[in-house]
């Protein structure tokens, strides 16, 4: 596999590193030693064909010379890529592995010894099939179909132009047992190949599910209030949006309720902010604890809350907050700081036909400025 001309060892971790404009110096090291690992592969690849070509050599199938040449030659495009490599320069180019180099190189050195040595032409010819399938895992459209093209011309020029008897020498023993050993390890190069495809398949699958889980939760936190975990304003804005359309479609009913903490400011001010936000977060677990799935809470801003209320009529919605009401002011807020006490407001509007959502939310604005009117803690209709 002389060019195992795979370039990469970890092809997630390759690509990811890649991200951004710059990559960290720890991106490059990485680079570097995975360009290091992937060449060494080559290397040790150039050498065991070398040793196949010894076998032949030693059957009298070719001269002796061969092996060493062609090891010699992959050494040296080795060696030239690392030169690059090492010094930087491969790093001034998207393709840092310089795939279609490697590919073209290679390839150039697999039909220049079938045509100088075609005694034993089927090893090359195998070789070279291994070097694209390994190259085609990782180089682009583009650099495929460069490189098919440069090979298929040298191929014709190899197979049409000259008269080269390219065989497959199995006329002694010792050129069976060598090309025996062409054929199994290019089928052992072949399922390394699938193997790793495989791999990287199933890597890629997980990463996906890891990154698609990752915008999942990115997209929920956008969503979300920090403080309480209840839906942020933008967020409840559009799914009050979406709920009058809904309503208006389905001629269902649909409420709102714009609830306020009384007193709130006193009690930033008597017990301190920390436990003001503890006191918010509180309320909005309760909240969440005592409404149906299709409802939906958001914090509306500072202290004040909206409640959306799919498919509930007036009376219903009255009943959901009044419910609310009284679980709020029963529980022990005493737990937070001796002496305290939580009530809330709320005002609550039911959709009229074609309204729209300004109007619905201003009449629940004011149905709540009602009931801090009357007394606070309480809830009053709009």
């Amino acid at each position: 596999m002389a060019t195992a001309a795979s370039p990469f060892l970890n092809p997630i971790a390759a690509e990811l590193e890649d991200v951004g404009p710059q990559p960290t110096a720890e991106a490059l090291s990485r680079r570097a030693k995975q360009r290091r690992q992937i060449q060494g592969m080559i290397v040790g690849s150039y050498i065991l064909d070398a040793l196949v070509l010894l076998i032949y050599a030693e059957a009298g199938t070719i001269p002796a010379t061969v092996g060493p040449a062609y090891a010699a030659c992959g050494l040296l495009s080795v060696a030239g890529y690392m030169v690059l490599s090492e010094t930087g320069f491969t790093e001034r180019f998207k393709d840092h592995y310089f795939v279609a180099p490697q590919l073209l190189v290679s390839m150039a050195i697999m039909l220049a010894f079938t045509y100088l040595a075609p005694e034993v032409g089927v090893m090359f010819l195998c070789a070279l099939f291994v070097v694209f399938s390994f190259g085609s895992l990782r180089s682009t459209p583009e650099q495929t179909a460069i490189v098919w093209t440069a090979t298929a011309f040298g191929l014709a020029g190899l197979f049409l132009l000259t008269d080269k008897p390219i065989a497959m020498p199995h006329g002694n023993y010792l050129e069976r047992i060598a090309t025996m050993s062409v054929f199994i390890l290019t089928i052992g190069r072949c399922m390394f190949l699938g193997i790793f495809s495989s791999s990287m398949r199933q890597s890629l699958y997980r990463s996906g599910l890891k990154l698609k889980e990752a915008y999942q939760r990115i997209e929920e936190l956008a969503e979300l209030d920090e403080l309480t975990g209840s839906f942020n304003r933008r967020c409840i804005m559009r799914m009050l949006d979406e709920e009058i359309a809904r309503a208006h479609r389905t001629n269902a009913p649909c409420s709102i309720a714009l609830i306020d903490l009384d007193w709130f400011k006193r009690i930033n001010d008597a017990f301190g902010h920390p436990t003001g936000d503890e006191v918010l977060r509180t309320f909005a677990i309760t909240v969440f604890a005592n409404i149906r799935n299709i409802d939906r809470f958001g914090r509306y801003g500072g202290e004040e809350f909206l409640l959306v209320l799919p498919d509930t009529p007036h009376d219903g919605a009255t009943r959901i907050l009044d419910r609310l009401r009284e679980i709020i002011a029963g529980l022990d807020w005493s737990a937070f700081s001796p002496g305290m006490r939580v009530t809330i407001s709320a005002g609550v509007a039911t959709l009229k036909p074609d309204e729209s959502p300004d109007t619905f939310l201003a009449r629940a604005d004011s149905a709540l400025y009602a009931a801090k009117a009357r007394g606070r803690n309480r809830i009053a209709s709009g």
